[in-house]
């Protein structure tokens, strides 16, 4: 099972493989069929059924913050429409994969939750089945086999809103890290001889280096004797990086400057062992003070 849905993911990436998901999802064509021929009730309550779906909305203060006035509810209303009308009775193709997909990466985009999306969709099949069922309370034989291939389509549907949710997040977060990496980092004079290098974001192999040279530059710019490398703004490194930070603090004493790293984090320090350091190779303080400190015994001994 496992391997089907991580191939599902693989294929949501490199090219949706539609007849795999209907697969995986148990849709039939005759599912599509017997969903179209709830058309017709469908469409008699669609807009009853969203406008009390807004009326529940817009009655919550945080949900209701969405909004920017009553025109846009009302261009969301009639986007909600056409959505809900395509559940019904679009064409299952490429083209309605890409327009869900494209959908949910919007929703993730401008702030509306998984937890709002899937809440409008609840509402609108539970009135839409009660429905159903009342008017066909003569044939539920025939009411129960429609409703379950619409459950079925919805839960297809929202799959795709998902992924994309997924998809967009991850977008969003490798941005927001390559955007971070990118960061300068500053070389600080605290005081003569002492230097200080606060490193905030993502500390990736390319930043490492770029931290390498910069450190060098400053101590020989500043005349340095010690210097402080705070990662207190830096969650996590990897087992590469973490050489980098020692290969950076061996070259500063090349250079005849002390060094003292503070701000590890659980992961950084357990990053730092991974590599062979312990705390006889390296010159560490749990926080920037004592840091401080520490550089500062440094340069008097």
């Amino acid at each position: 099972m496992l391997e089907i849905i991580a191939s599902s993911a693989e294929d949501a990436r490199d090219g949706y493989d539609l007849q795999k998901a209907m697969k995986w999802f148990d849709l039939s064509p005759e599912d599509r069929d017997r969903t179209m021929q709830l058309g017709e009730i469908s469409e008699s309550v669609a807009e009853a059924i969203i406008e009390a779906f807004y009326e529940h909305l817009l009655s919550d203060p945080v949900a209701a913050q969405h909004f920017h006035g009553p025109d846009h509810v009302e261009k969301v209303k009639a986007g909600q429409l056409r959505y809900f009308r395509e559940l019904i009775s679009a064409e299952l193709d490429d083209d309605y994969i890409a327009d869900r997909r494209r959908i949910g990466g919007i929703h993730e985009r401008t702030g509306v939750t998984p937890t709002l999306y899937i809440g409008a969709y609840a509402f609108y099949l539970n009135r839409l089945a009660t429905i159903v069922l009342d008017r066909m309370k003569e044939e539920p034989d025939s009411a129960f086999p429609l409703l379950l291939s619409l459950f079925k389509f919805a839960h297809f549907d929202m799959a795709l809103a998902l992924e994309t949710y997924v998809d967009t997040r991850e977008e969003t977060i490798r941005d927001r890290e390559r955007e971070l990496s990118e960061l300068p980092t500053p070389v600080l004079q605290l005081r003569p001889g002492l230097l200080l290098i606060p490193v905030v974001g993502t500390l990736d192999s390319f930043r490492a280096r770029a931290l390498t040279v910069q450190l060098l530059e400053g101590i020989r710019a500043h005349r340095a004797r010690a210097v402080v490398l705070d990662i207190t703004g830096v969650a996590a490194v990897d087992s590469a990086v973490a050489n980098h930070l020692i290969q950076t603090m061996s070259a500063a004493r090349l250079m005849g400057v002390r060094s003292v790293l503070t701000g590890l984090s659980a992961e950084v320090a357990q990053s730092l062992v991974k590599v062979g350091v312990t705390a006889e190779k390296l010159q560490t303080a749990g926080d920037l003070e004592s840091g401080i400190e520490l550089a500062d015994r440094l340069m008097a001994g």
